[in-house]
């Protein structure tokens, strides 16, 4: 949301050439623009698996008796889901939105390294088919969860060389390096290729969010992808960094693997944040509240996050000291979630709401997102977390931050940017179905795990005591009503971008640079790189919105 001068450079003259075929999504192209929704496409068909995947096991959890699947299918399956959700779904989805919208919020004709850039992206469907391809080799699914925690995941039973725990370390090998490969190229971008004039602080928040993810992925990724090529060695090769029976000290995985998939959790939620910030806006048509102070909580939660790891340890024997520290680091990291909380509120409040589906979806993702951050206050407490530890309790707070929080964030910013990215406007009526649908689901799937948490029903199990079944069929009719809202989504999309109303450049009457270009953007985004002028409308301070914002 940025104002630029109506004059532009005419340094770097560009043809506008064009955008080519819908052949050029399945090409090794480098336009940042074909290689953002070739991660979107791609991503979301590995929601859809693990999606399925979700259900099946809400399908045996129905009733207290393992009577659908084989207990080995259901451990495969739990490991499947978490891993894809996580790895094929969430970290692709935000790095194809990313992919897209950074290079024409900062005024740039692409990304700092394109071939870097497409290559980062070929490895997801290789890396994501890898964790598929473990339900069918001789040696068995991966089955010990999306943390593959040993001495579990350094056992295999069936003796076969090639296993689904091999495969599931190489895709996660893969997989950070995919992601390493596109930090580089994403700090790269935003540091050295803005327009003239976007000073550090004209920068749209979501580019700020999108800087402090990647810096994360820069400094925390490689401890992740270091663990898990020696667990691999310790599978496949016979060494004994994790074999406690050999000297290998299991807790060491634990902690390299949490000094990063806890700030993952940062990774995943930050660019998020920018699209709330993007959003609330716009269709409140005023200022967002404190940009400067939206901005700095960013990179306070960067810094945070590298001292929270412990928390999720403290039942592993971790000493009293550690807990008490980590214990305040973790409530500690809610003062600057909460600082953005407070700006989004006050940027809606009094504001001239427009309630279509984007802004539907950004609100119920806010108000999702406060709800988790109070049980995620609870789990930070050491006696609370030692109390719940292992249970249902855990799996609903980490379900409402990573689906009610981050993918209605994501569904908000698919309908916000879906008319600037395909050139045509989506079904409002299906796509104000699809958000009722999905925050009905969301709230009948993963609220009743907060109660049969704090009753006792551990995580991770094909049966339950009979006690527990009440609950259990709720979350169950929630996950089914979840999977329905997949369809209205997928038809609007679909339906929307073959022979949808042709949409306007502005229709939101948005201020930002992305929203100066044509529906979709010309393959070099911009005829001439434009110069910012002025500090962005909102960003800095609070005046009334001009006749630009629509006000």
């Amino acid at each position: 949301m940025t104002q630029i001068a109506a004059e532009s450079s005419n340094t770097d003259p560009h043809i506008h050439e064009k955008p080519l075929s819908w052949r050029r999504y399945f090409s090794f192209s480098t336009d940042h623009k074909v290689i953002g929704i070739q991660y979107i496409v791609t991503a979301f068909f590995f929601f859809v698996v693990a999606g399925i995947f979700a259900m099946i096991m809400r399908g045996e959890l129905i009733t207290p008796e393992t009577d659908l699947v084989d207990r080995t299918v259901y451990n495969a399956l739990f490991t499947m889901h978490g891993t894809i959700m996580i790895f094929g779904w969430m970290f692709p989805v935000l790095v194809g939105f990313s992919n897209y919208l950074v290079p024409l919020m900062i005024g740039a004709r692409d990304m700092a390294f394109p071939r870097l850039n497409a290559a980062a992206f070929w490895m997801v469907p290789v890396f994501g088919f890898l964790f598929i391809l473990s339900f069918l080799v001789p040696g068995g699914p991966a089955q010990a969860g999306w943390w593959s925690y040993p001495p579990v995941s350094i056992q295999n039973p069936s003796e076969q060389w090639l296993n689904g725990e091999l495969l599931w370390l190489l895709a996660i090998v893969l997989s950070g390096i995919s992601s390493i490969m596109g930090a580089v190229n994403f700090v790269t971008t935003i540091v050295m290729m803005r327009c003239p004039g976007m000073s550090w602080f004209k920068m749209p928040a979501f580019v700020w969010t999108v800087l402090a993810a990647q810096i994360i992925q820069l400094f925390g990724l490689p401890a992740l992808t270091a663990a898990s090529i020696m667990l691999l060695c310790d599978l496949s090769f016979g060494t004994t960094f994790f074999d406690s029976a050999a000297g290998g000290d299991p807790v060491l995985f634990q902690h390299l693997f949490w000094f990063y998939s806890h700030p993952a959790v940062y990774v995943m939620i930050l660019p998020v944040f920018g699209v709330f910030s993007e959003v609330f806006p716009v269709y409140s048509r005023k200022p967002l509240f404190g940009y400067r102070v939206v901005v700095v909580s960013s990179f306070i939660i960067v810094a945070l996050s590298a001292v929270v790891w412990v928390h999720h340890m403290f039942a592993s024997g971790t000493p009293g000291w550690m807990r008490i520290l980590f214990m305040f680091s973790t409530m500690l990291i809610s003062v600057p979630t909460g600082i953005k909380v407070f700006a989004w509120v006050a940027t809606i409040w009094g504001g001239k709401l427009r309630l279509n589906t984007a802004m539907l979806f950004a609100l119920g993702g806010l108000i999702n997102f406060v709800f988790s951050g109070i049980t995620g206050i609870m789990l930070s407490s050491v006696p609370v977390d030692i109390h719940v530890n292992n249970t249902y309790f855990v799996v609903g707070h980490f379900h409402y931050v990573i689906y009610g929080a981050i993918v209605f964030g994501l569904y908000a910013a698919i309908y916000h940017w879906f008319p600037k990215m395909t050139g045509r406007m989506y079904y409002e009526s299906l796509g104000q179905l699809h958000f009722w649908l999905t925050f009905l689901g969301t709230t009948l799937n993963f609220v009743p795990m907060h109660p049969l948490g704090l009753m006792g029903m551990p995580r991770r199990v094909a049966s339950y005591d009979p006690e527990f079944a009440f609950w259990n069929v709720v979350a169950s009719i929630g996950a089914f009503l979840l999977g329905m809202s997949t369809i209205p989504f997928l038809l609007n999309i679909i339906a929307s971008w073959i022979n949808g109303k042709e949409a306007p450049d502005n229709p939101w009457r948005a201020i930002g640079l992305e929203w100066l270009v044509s529906s979709p953007p010309d393959v070099e985004n911009f005829e001439e790189i434009p110069i910012v002028v002025s500090e962005p409308y909102g960003y800095g301070k609070q005046e009334p919105l001009t006749e630009n914002m629509g006000g």
